[in-house]
C-alpha cells in the first residue's frame, strides 16, 4: 500500500514553535502516562476481581483495552514529531496509521453502543437483564465490533491506496489521517470520498442512534421511577455517560464531514477524540464506581500484605 510517485509525508505538526514544542511534549507525556496507567488498571482490576464479572465490566474491559491502543497510535508518534527535526513518514507508515485510527475509532462507536445498550436492558428490562445480556450475548456484541472496526478501516485504506500522490507531501496534521492525506491526492478521490460518507451515515449515525435511543429509553424510565436517589444515581451516571459520547463523536462526525484545510480547528477535533477521550473513559466509566473503588483497594491491600 505505497502512494504512488511519493514515498514519504511530512508531518507539519501542531507548531513550529521550539519553546511551544518543549512545553507540548511535557503535556502530550503526561496525559499519554496517564491513559496508559488509567486504561492498563481497568484492565487488571477487572480481570483480578470476581465480583466485575458483569456484562458491563466485559464490556469496560475491551473499551479500556481500545482507549490504550487508539493512543498508542497516535500519541507516540506525535511525541517523536515534537522533540525531532525529521517529521517525516514513510507512505507504508502512514497508510498504517490511518488503517489502525480508523479500526480504532470504528470498534470504540461500536463499543459505546454495546455498553449504552446493557444500560438500558439493565435499567429498564431488569427481570430479564440475565438473560438478555448472557456471555454469548456479550462476546457475541464485542467480536461485531471487531469485525466491523477491521472492516471499515480495510475498505476505507485499500480504496485511499489506490489514490495518486505525486506531490506536495505535506500533511497539515500532527497525524496520518484519512482527511489530510486525502487532500494530497493528485487523483479524483471521487470513490474514497463516497466510502466516507456511507461509513459515517451506516456507521457514525448508525451507531449515535442506538445509544441516543438507550439513553432517550434510561431518562423515561428513571423519570418515572418514585425514588428520587435512585433518579438521581442513573441522570448523573448518563449525563458523564452523554459527556464522552458527545465529545467522541461530535468531534469525529465534523473531522470526517467537513473538507480537510489543515486548520487549528480540526487538530483539537483529532485531538478530542484520540487523546481527550481515552483519558477520560477509565474516570466516567469506571474509577467513580464504588465496584471498581473496592475492587482496587482489595488489590492494594493484598499487594501491601505481599509485600510484608
Amino acid at each position: 500500500m505505497e502512494a504512488r510517485n511519493v514515498t514519504e509525508f511530512v508531518l507539519l505538526g501542531l507548531t513550529s514553535d521550539p519553546r511551544a514544542q518543549a512545553l507540548l511534549f511535557v503535556l502530550f507525556l503526561v496525559i499519554y502516562v496517564s491513559i496508559l496507567v488509567g486504561n492498563l488498571l481497568m484492565l487488571a482490576l477487572i480481570s483480578s476481581d470476581s465480583h466485575l464479572c458483569t456484562p458491563m465490566y466485559f464490556f469496560l474491559r475491551h473499551l479500556s483495552f481500545m482507549d490504550a491502543f487508539y493512543s498508542s497510535v497516535i500519541v507516540p508518534n506525535l511525541l517523536r514529531n515534537l522533540i525531532s527535526e525529521w517529521k517525516t513518514i514513510s507512505s507504508l507508515g502512514c497508510f498504517i496509521q490511518i488503517a489502525l485510527v480508523i479500526f480504532s475509532g470504528a470498534t470504540e462507536a461500536c463499543l459505546l453502543s454495546a455498553m449504552a445498550y446493557d444500560r438500558f436492558q439493565a435499567v429498564c428490562h431488569p427481570l430479564l437483564y440475565v438473560v438478555t445480556m448472557s456471555g454469548k450475548v456479550c462476546s457475541g456484541m464485542v467480536a461485531m465490533s471487531w469485525a466491523v472496526g477491521m472492516s471499515v478501516s480495510l475498505i476505507n485504506t485499500l480504496l485511499l491506496a489506490q489514490e495518486d500522490f505525486c506531490g506536495p507531501n505535506l500533511i497539515r496534521s500532527f497525524a496520518c489521517e484519512l482527511p489530510p492525506v486525502l487532500l494530497l491526492a493528485c487523483s479524483d478521490p471521487h470513490t474514497t470520498v463516497a466510502s466516507i460518507l456511507t461509513t459515517l451515515v451506516v456507521l457514525g449515525f448508525g451507531t449515535l442512534v442506538l445509544l441516543l435511543g438507550s439513553y432517550g429509553r434510561i431518562i423515561m424510565t428513571a423519570l418515572g421511577i418514585d425514588s428520587a436517589t435512585s433518579r438521581s444515581k442513573i441522570f448523573s451516571t448518563c449525563s458523564s455517560h452523554f459527556l464522552v459520547v458527545t465529545i467522541f463523536y461530535g468531534s469525529g462526525v465534523f473531522r470526517y464531514m467537513t473538507p480537510a484545510s489543515g486548520s487549528a480547528m480540526e487538530q483539537v477535533l483529532s485531538l478530542q477524540y484520540s487523546v481527550v477521550t481515552p483519558l477520560l473513559n477509565p474516570l466516567i466509566y469506571s474509577l467513580k464506581n464504588k465496584d471498581v473503588k473496592a475492587a482496587l483497594r482489595k488489590m492494594l491491600t493484598r499487594k501491601y500484605r505481599l509485600s510484608l
